[in-house]
């Protein structure tokens, strides 16, 4: 099944895990799990400024999506994606056709849901963890960025290469991003 959405959701940066996933548990949020990801990443042919295909394996279900991002608004990212059954094949399939995966990426994932908001603790190489609160409208995106006690001021609605950008990394030049431990 493919899904064409636009993703409502923002960064809360520089978090505390510890922290923010006692708060999500105190306010009733249920912890989900906590898995290692892996995606690969590539350019479109022809290359588009801020659109990619990604072949991620979240240790549950292994998806393959284009991603566009139109603004670092809440609602600035939009996804076409659908479920596949190997990771490893699908990146040569993808191969065959012409795609040639600019990176290999990982990071660590803690997910929770509470009320029907997502909320994922995300840890990536070489920059501070940071929260994603993602929802199916951006009133519910707000609402729980208050209910966790999160100044809106201080969330940003950009997309993980940008956060990278501000830490001086410029994401589009690491082709290979895995922890060390």
């Amino acid at each position: 099944m493919t899904t064409a959405i636009t993703e409502f959701e923002v960064k809360a940066l520089e978090i505390d895990p510890a922290d923010i996933a006692a708060r999500i548990a105190k306010a009733g949020g249920t912890h989900i799990t906590d898995r290692h990801m892996r995606r690969y990443v590539y350019d479109t042919i022809p290359p588009v400024p801020g659109k990619w295909v990604r072949l991620r394996d979240t240790g549950t279900a292994i998806t393959l999506c284009v991603k566009e991002i139109t603004s670092e608004q809440v609602d600035g990212t939009r996804e076409t994606e659908v479920g596949v059954t190997d990771f490893d094949t699908t990146h040569a399939l993808l191969t065959a056709t012409g795609l040639t995966a600019r990176a290999y990426q990982e990071n660590r994932r803690s997910s929770w849901l509470l009320d029907g908001v997502r909320l994922e603790l995300d840890e990536w190489p070489l920059i501070p963890p940071y929260l994603e609160i993602e929802a199916d409208t951006e009133d519910a995106v707000w609402d729980m960025a208050d209910r966790l006690g999160l100044d809106r001021t201080e969330l940003t609605g950009e997309n993980t290469t940008a956060v990278y950008a501000r830490y001086g990394i410029d994401l589009d030049q690491v082709t290979d991003l895995r922890f060390t431990t």
